[in-house]
């Protein structure tokens, strides 16, 4: 995963979080919530995933030295959880409560169905800590925060945009599109493991040259 221009960058975060996982999750949240919270939980979970990516792009330097992380061990991490989860999707299973709230879906439930783990995904806040770490410089962390910022706006235009069509999506093709996103971010989790062997000096075949 290394990038040195701004639409790489984009690129890059567009491929881990872009439009077709956060529609996803709008899709099925569209399922239980009512309309008019809806834009209220597509608008907050910007915000958050927002302030989060620009407070870990401009830290990645101390996070990782902080806390002894190296680059090989982040993407490990990261790839690993990230398939997990994928893995659950294909599969249909459920990673959080099997209903929002006592009382029925809400606007705090809403938001953590969104905000994790496809917002700010395990793998979406690896690559913001590995793009930024790539270049000791403020100019390039904020190279990569604008990226990350940018894919978020299309995210939101996008949810704002098609809400209303989603909200009519029936369950069995939210469900049928769960696994075929889940199969794909399966590879895109399996990929990243590959990097970081690679960056320990494991030789894995089909790896980055």
């Amino acid at each position: 995963m290394i990038t040195l221009t701004y639409s790489a960058a984009f690129i890059t975060f567009f491929s881990v979080i872009g439009p077709p996982k956060v529609l996803l999750a709008f899709a099925g949240l569209a399922q239980h919530h009512p309309r008019h919270d809806l834009r209220t939980i597509a608008l907050v979970s910007s915000a958050g995933a927002v302030l989060i990516g620009v407070a870990t792009g401009f830290s990645s330097p101390w996070l990782l030295e902080f806390f002894h992380i190296s680059t090989p061990a982040l993407e490990l991490a990261g790839g690993l959880i990230f398939f997990l989860y994928a893995i659950g999707l294909v599969l249909g299973v459920r990673t959080g409560p099997d209903t929002p709230g006592q009382d029925g879906p809400d606007v705090n439930s809403g938001l953590r169905e969104l905000l994790m783990p496809y917002v700010v995904s395990p793998l979406a806040m690896t690559a913001v800590l590995i793009e930024a770490a790539e270049r000791n410089d403020w100019g390039w962390r904020g190279t990569v925060v604008a990226a990350f910022v940018s894919v978020i706006a299309v995210d939101l235009a996008c949810v704002l945009l098609l809400g209303p069509l989603l909200h009519r999506a029936h369950h069995a093709v939210v469900e049928l599109l769960a696994r075929l996103i889940g199969l794909l971010l399966a590879a895109v989790g399996v990929d990243l493991v590959l990097d970081g062997l690679f960056d320990l000096g494991v030789a894995v075949i089909g790896s980055r040259p």
